[in-house]
């Protein structure tokens, strides 16, 4: 990798963390209101959330032909160019988000998974709850 693609991924990664305060921003705004018993405020919370990605999308695991195709994994595009951020993870059998990442990368650059501890992975998964995956 020369200088120039370590910048460009070091800004991406960049983005990434932006991408992901923002979400903790909007699950712990979620969790006031749900705890205050607040309904407007909980309205308003979710609404911001599904109004967050470019793109939620599904696809699923290996089919024969004619079978009804399930979705076993989900994206949500965060943002697109120069950087780009992602959510990727994995589906239940309740197509409820089981397992999540976000993924980053720039111009020329891989998509490169973003490091988040067990609370930060609680509270992705918390955010991609809130989107249908059916």
């Amino acid at each position: 990798m020369n200088s120039t693609q370590k910048k460009e991924l070091e800004r991406a990664e960049s983005q990434a963390r932006a991408q992901f305060e923002s979400i903790k921003e909007m699950v712990d705004a979620l969790a006031k209101a749900e705890d205050a018993d607040d309904q407007n405020a909980r309205e308003d919370a979710e609404q911001t959330i599904h109004e967050d990605p470019l793109s939620v999308e599904v696809r699923s695991g290996w089919t024969q032909p004619g079978a009804e195709m399930e979705a076993q994994d989900f994206m949500i595009l965060l943002c697109t160019g120069g950087p780009a951020c992602r959510i990727i993870g994995e589906l239940n059998q309740y197509n409820e988000p089981d397992k999540a990442r976000i993924e980053y990368q720039d111009w020329f650059t891989p998509w490169t998974e973003y490091p988040l501890d067990s609370d930060d992975t609680e509270i992705l998964l918390r955010y991609c709850r809130c989107f249908y995956f059916e």
